[in-house]
């Protein structure tokens, strides 16, 4: 037993001691985590057939190369596709393919296809985020009905989930650095297959659980803040949104908006779940951003199983890419996307009783090592499939972390999508925190006055 397990071990005994009478798992179960699952709970073995391989520790540190900001975008250049996915072959690949995914290749039979490379478990992260992990695994809980979660801080908070609504919590306390700023456009495709620009914005975003002296104890529960301005187009240059996000059902999201016509900041709590998605010219509604953005409590989260799925995976060279090279007329430029056959964990919401939303069912699939959705597939009240998601993540190996952003959401009756926060062009980076003053309204009005 290496020195990293015997200490992984001896810290889930004392924690047992402590916490048993409400863990998560037991101390015997969470010590998979180092021995047959990685440290944040994927399986480490590769797949019987060797098309995934064993996880053997991610990637980590600088790379050589171009790249937008932080994100280096020649990862694995060389590597060739293995197969592809078109309307003519897919019948042969229907097991590892989501609804969506073939509606998309039924729908452009002639434009869409999946160029599938080499399995690479390129996902890290820091040694303080396994270890968090660790100490989560036996002492997160969910609580109000798993819509607010506690005792966690700082890594997956359900590494050997036991059902839907803690993986979609995985999901959303994913790993990411402390702070970070980038720029993005949101452009929406339209049914003629023309393109429009949305909105050009610059953003802070900042993870209170990840920061270095985050504790359980002391840490807020805000999970996610954000503050972005609109750059573009000229009459929305100026606008600006502030979101807080919290693990706690009773105050799930706090936001406030400036408007510069009306030169006044005010509350806006309409900005959440099923409304249209102002900046980005309604083209998709705001929990679509990034997979899903947002609290969890109009569905009940229904936990599937686990299988082998072509996903986007490794699509840093696709964030590197020109804008204008990166979208095709109805979809992203299958030259430049990657996909890679991952295992992932299958979710499935249905609204609530007593709840509403816009899209009555939805289909989740995350993938198991980085906890990142990776497709949503989203049906209508006759159970017909009328939207889906591709989520295309990158690799930041100086945080360590997989990263999502951007995310295409197609809307299949009407032929329209919707690419949310497109990096490419733009710029991306790791920085030093700010004070949380700094994601409030009153800091918007502030300088708005001025």
């Amino acid at each position: 037993m290496t020195k990293h397990k015997i200490v992984f071990m001896a810290l889930l005994a004392g924690l047992a001691g402590h916490h048993a009478g409400w863990a998560a798992v037991t101390a015997e179960e969470a010590g998979a985590l180092a021995v047959t699952l990685t440290p944040l709970g994927a399986e480490r073995a590769g797949n019987a057939d060797g098309s995934i391989p064993a996880w053997d520790g991610g990637m980590t540190g600088p790379v050589a190369g171009k790249a937008l900001g932080d994100i280096p975008t020649e990862l694995f250049s060389d590597d060739k596709p293995l197969f592809q996915v078109s309307a003519a072959n897919m019948a042969e690949y229907t097991a590892l393919l989501s609804d969506g995914t073939q509606a998309l290749l039924r729908k452009f039979p002639e434009t869409f296809r999946l160029d599938v490379f080499p399995t690479r478990r390129t996902a890290a992260a820091s040694q303080r985020v396994y270890d968090n992990t660790a100490t989560n695994a036996i002492r997160c809980q969910t609580k109000d009905g798993g819509y607010s979660i506690e005792g966690c801080i700082g890594g997956t908070p359900f590494p050997i989930p036991q059902n839907g609504v803690e993986v979609m919590w995985n999901f959303l306390m994913r790993v990411e650095a402390p702070s970070i700023e980038y720029r993005f456009k949101n452009i929406v495709g339209n049914a003629d297959g023309s393109h429009t620009l949305a909105t050009r914005n610059e953003i802070a975003f900042q993870y209170p659980q990840y920061y270095e002296d985050a504790t359980a104890e002391s840490w807020s529960g805000e999970y996610a803040m954000f503050r972005f301005n609109t750059l573009e187009p000229p009459f929305k240059a100026g606008e600006s949104l502030v979101i807080r996000d919290s693990i706690h059902q009773k105050n799930a999201r706090q936001a406030w908006q400036y408007l510069v016509g009306q030169r006044r900041v005010r509350r806006a709590p309409t900005v959440s779940y099923d409304t249209p998605d102002f900046v980005a010219s309604g083209a998709n509604y705001f929990d679509e951003v990034q997979g899903f953005f947002g609290a969890l409590d109009r569905y009940e989260w229904t936990l599937v199983g686990k299988q082998e799925m072509l996903i986007p995976y490794n699509n840093n060279g696709f964030v590197g890419a020109p804008l204008e090279d990166a979208i095709a007329r109805n979809h992203l430029n299958p030259d430049l996307v990657r996909w890679e056959k991952h295992r992932v964990w299958v979710v499935e919401a249905n609204v609530a009783a007593g709840k509403r939303h816009a899209v009555p069912k939805r289909r989740y699939y995350i993938d198991e090592d980085t906890w990142l959705i990776a497709l949503v597939d989203g049906f209508d009240a006759e159970g017909k499939l009328w939207r889906t998601t591709q989520v295309t993540p990158f690799v930041v190996p100086t945080i360590p972390a997989t990263l999502i952003k951007t995310a295409t959401v197609f809307n299949l009756q009407a032929g329209t999508m919707s690419v949310i926060q497109a990096l490419n062009g733009e710029d991306f980076r790791a920085v030093p925190r700010k004070p949380e003053t700094y994601f409030t309204g009153d800091a918007v009005a502030a300088e708005s006055s001025r």
